[in-house]
């Protein structure tokens, strides 16, 4: 009787142990061992570490109105920009029970991007995150991800980005078509965006329409939003196994129906193969994953899972970044009316009243300037993790295994130590030498797609959308912004305006 009474405490004992080493000594010793090599920052918590603090002043900045000024870090990001303010470039929060090195100190930015010695791979995904993108390119590491990113750099570089610009200047003009009803009214461009931005991926990755993956995109979209809303909520043992919330099943729910609607996608290339109405899979992004599935050779293949995730990958990430980056030049064109003249002349000049072409493409100075500014100005804002793998000197500190490292690159896009004092004013003349130039050949001051072997595979595809889109919309129309425009950037991934951008577009056409 005695040992049956034994056994069970004992297991509860030694559960107890446990729960208390991980939830209590591992991030009390961390933090200690961080603390003592100056590496300072909020104290840890138990089990919820720094969440808490994080939402409740997260939920204070977005409440708050904001005028209209670009120094938009303490309103999207306010937990990172008051510890940097309070503890300095380098600090380490708690998200749970895990530390996070936060780092916004360019050489050390370098170090671990440039992942030159494997020490940082990228972080585990959260649950939601997982959901939302899979183990597609930006998640995997390793052998896994050589050969995903081999796969793509061919989709999305050198002729196959020459290919595909017909298809993006065709999205446009269907834009542009309904545009025509709505000169001297009030636009709100976010919106126009999102569906010129899903049908261009929709076009030159899966050579389907915009109605196609009309459901996955709207779908990628809520699950982007539930993780967002997600981000620092902590995961507490055994109540996440019994209970799981309604977020979490939600998520799960659209994730399988993406996986569903991917699928039909898939099977309705492979059809018409088989069917004989096309000798190949193709030659676009989903041609080319098809093929990978199919291959013979079990070291090139994909599995089902692998192809789902790439294309949920890129569903989401082409069409969330090119859309933010639009709106948001969109604006800056509205509120700057020389930098619009001046990009207008400069669109005139090489293209005059012609469609972009790909030489023309390469010689838009302006207008590559007003996208890189934009980008530093309201690039993504989550910033890069990555975790150590085993104990790491990194510059003069001694990290532990185990932990988590985020890059901040908004703390550095919006430093003034990088970016003089007027920082936080649109001024693409900064970039008139280049991105060499413009960062003191400091690369780290800069890195909107990533740094390092990591960096976004669809950059030059993203950078090439943007500019036929711009330039087409130049081409017909001014813009001035409309009153009712209420300056609210919203962290998701990248950075959205939380009540869109509205703007009255007039035809150049009509002036004349």
């Amino acid at each position: 009787m005695e040992l049956v009474i034994l056994v069970p405490c004992s297991l509860l004992l030694i559960a107890l142990i446990k729960f208390l080493y991980d939830y209590l000594w591992v991030p009390l010793s961390i933090q200690h061992m961080l603390n003592s090599q100056g590496i300072k920052g909020p104290p840890y918590r138990f089990i919820h570490g720094n969440n808490k603090e994080i939402i409740k002043m997260r939920k204070e900045a977005m409440s708050k109105p904001k005028a209209l000024t670009h120094d938009i870090f303490a309103k999207t990001q306010p937990h990172m920009y008051s510890w940097i303010k309070k503890y300095g470039k380098n600090f380490v929060y708690w998200n749970g029970i895990r530390a996070e090195v936060v780092i916004s100190e360019p050489e050390l930015v370098k170090e671990v991007l440039k992942n030159s010695e494997n020490v940082f791979p990228k972080a585990k995904p959260s649950f939601y995150v997982s959901k939302l993108l899979g183990n597609g390119l930006a998640t995997i590491d390793g052998e896994k991800w050589v050969k995903h990113r081999k796969l793509t750099n061919y989709a999305f570089h050198g002729e196959s980005l020459k290919n595909m610009t017909p298809a993006v200047i065709a999205s446009v003009e269907t834009m542009l078509e309904k545009w025509k009803g709505k000169e001297g009214k009030e636009t709100e461009v976010y919106q126009e965006f999102r569906l010129l931005t899903s049908e261009v991926i929709s076009r030159t990755a899966f050579g389907s329409s915009y109605s196609e993956g009309e459901k996955i995109f709207a779908m990628l979209n809520k699950l982007s939003i539930i993780m967002s809303r997600n981000f620092f909520n902590t995961e507490i043992p055994l109540i996440s196994k019994l209970w799981k919330p309604a977020d979490l099943l939600e998520s799960e729910r659209l994730a399988n129906e993406i996986q569903d609607c991917v699928m039909k996608i898939v099977k309705k290339r492979e059809d018409r193969v088989v069917n004989g109405e096309a000798d190949s899979f193709g030659n676009d992004f989903l041609g080319l994953l098809v093929n990978a599935y199919h291959d013979s050779d079990e070291n090139n293949r994909l599995s089902m899972e692998d192809l789902v995730d790439e294309c949920k990958t890129f569903y989401f990430a082409g069409q969330e970044t090119v859309n933010s980056l639009l709106a948001w030049i969109v604006l800056h064109l509205a509120t700057h009316g020389d930098w619009q003249e001046k990009a207008r002349r400069e669109v005139i000049d090489i293209f005059g009243n012609r469609h972009p072409d790909s030489e023309g493409i390469s010689k838009l100075k302006t207008i590559t300037m007003i996208i890189y500014e934009t980008l530093r100005l309201y690039g993504p804002s989550n910033g890069l993790q990555r975790r150590v793998t085993r104990k790491v000197q990194l510059g003069k500190l001694v990290l532990p295994a185990n932990i988590d490292i985020l890059v901040q690159n908004i703390a550095l896009h919006h430093d003034p130590h990088q970016w003089g004092d007027d920082v936080h004013l649109f001024k693409p003349e900064r970039f008139e030498e280049g991105i060499a130039k413009a960062t003191n050949y400091n690369a780290a001051a800069f890195f909107p797609f990533g740094l390092g072997p990591r960096s976004c595979v669809g950059m030059s595809f993203a950078i090439t959308e943007t500019k036929v889109a711009l330039s087409m919309i130049l081409q017909r129309y001014t813009i001035t912004l409309s009153p009712a425009y209420v300056h609210s950037p919203m962290p998701i991934l990248a950075i959205r305006p939380q009540h869109g951008i509205q703007v009255i577009l007039e035809s150049l056409h009509n002036k004349a």
